[in-house]
């Protein structure tokens, strides 16, 4: 009797090809990584910067000390950069928020210093200005159909001016002491004698402990609508590599004199405008009508409404950052916030944001802004003159957008 052969290939073992393999694991890593570079592709770079002029400048830039600089001199550019983020995920564009900071920084020289007034009642007013100020410009954007770029143009110009006129072309310090301490000061030292600072050590621990369950929660949540998330292997290694990066600045900023008093105002700003953006419904409204207006107006949107909150939102913060660099350098000066409207769109599109809108994340603003701040820092501590630190800033800011385009193209192919 004949019997019948079987040609069908036996599986592959799981040493091979099967998925179960390493070389299956490593292309799922991959693979997950490539549907993810927009996210991790600015913070793999910020790490390899960071190596880099660490090594360049022999230690220098990760002393503790000059960590802390690194977050007083950047301080008001991240500021800014948040708003900017959310102004661009709108699908818009600001120009005047230099400008404004130091408008609010000759506001707040006038009230203080030449009237007198209690500083906490000043930086109310001031905040309050931004916030008008915001709020005029997003009313000719919204309501009055003009484009952003001409009525922030025009901001810039109305806002400096502003500035001459009340500082009348001088600059005017110094401010109190409470005010100074905020831009400039540090967290007190409270508990027994260590080489550390001990409630800087443990707000690192509380943030590495909120930073894991919040990945844990987006990943659980991602898995409940059935989304594409990391493998296991992978978000784990994630995970590890985070608390490992807030675990050492801790440990740099606890070795110093603790976390500077704006890095705490950072970190409410990024907490607090992060979970706006991804769970609010203002926040979802802001990338619908950046990514898709007419969808976002037959879907119910009101555009116009959050078109007007995003910019008096971004007048806020620009208010905000001109106390911070008033205060950190003692005094409000007609040429304060030159350039600052450049360095926040940079960070954000160095961050992850798209000239179309509808992308981004204040995360990645942050993430923007230091690769800026460590370029800076580094090439000062290497003797890299000021004319080539804007050309490789500038070289910097178009890879950035740059890749983003090719990885557009790439996944899209």
């Amino acid at each position: 009797m004949s019997t019948v052969t079987d040609k069908t290939p036996a599986a592959a073992p799981p040493g091979r090809n099967g998925t179960g393999s390493g070389d299956g694991l490593l292309r799922l890593m991959l693979d997950g990584m490539r549907r993810n570079m927009r996210q991790y592709g600015m913070l793999i770079a910020l790490g390899l910067i960071v190596v880099l002029f660490a090594v360049w400048t022999e230690g220098d830039l990760l002393l503790p000390r000059n960590v802390s600089n690194l977050v007083l001199q950047n301080s008001y550019i991240l500021i800014l950069a948040i708003g900017m983020m959310l102004v661009i995920i709108a699908g818009h564009i600001d120009l005047s928020v230099g400008s404004l900071t130091a408008f609010v920084g000759s506001m707040a020289a006038v009230f203080m210093v030449r009237n007198d007034l209690p500083w906490p009642v000043a930086v109310v007013l001031c905040l309050a200005v931004g916030a008008i100020a915001g709020a005029v410009q997003g009313w000719f954007i919204a309501y009055g159909g003009i484009p952003s770029f001409i009525v922030t143009l025009a901001g810039m110009l109305t806002f400096r001016g502003l500035t001459e006129i009340f500082l009348e072309g001088q600059t005017l310090g110094p401010f109190p002491r409470g005010l100074q301490k905020v831009a400039n000061g540090f967290m007190p030292e409270v508990g027994p004698e260590t080489n550390y600072h001990n409630l800087t050590l443990l707000l690192g621990f509380a943030l590495i402990a909120l930073v894991v369950l919040q990945e844990v929660r987006d990943r659980r949540r991602q898995k409940e609508f059935d989304l594409d998330v990391l493998p296991a292997k992978l978000f784990v290694l994630k995970l590890v590599a985070l608390a490992a990066a807030v675990l050492v600045v801790t440990l740099l900023l606890a070795s110093y004199k603790g976390a500077p008093i704006v890095l705490l105002i950072l970190g409410v700003l990024l907490v607090g405008f992060g979970y706006v953006m991804r769970n609010a419904v203002i926040g979802r409204h802001i990338y619908a009508i950046g990514g898709n207006l007419p969808a976002a107006k037959l879907s119910g949107v009101r555009d116009r409404k959050v078109t007007f909150l995003v910019f008096l939102n971004m007048g806020m913060l620009a208010a905000l950052a001109g106390l911070v660099f008033a205060a950190r350098f003692n005094a409000a000066s007609p040429k304060a916030g030159l350039n600052f409207e450049l360095e926040a769109i940079a960070a954000a599109f160095i961050g992850g944001a798209s000239m179309a809108g509808g992308v981004g994340t204040v995360l990645g603003a942050i993430i923007g802004g230091l690769v800026l701040g460590v370029l800076n820092n580094g090439m000062n501590l290497v003797g890299v003159g000021t004319d080539w630190q804007q050309v490789i800033k500038g070289l910097v800011l178009l890879a950035a957008v740059g890749f983003d385009v090719w990885n557009k193209r790439k996944v899209g192919s």
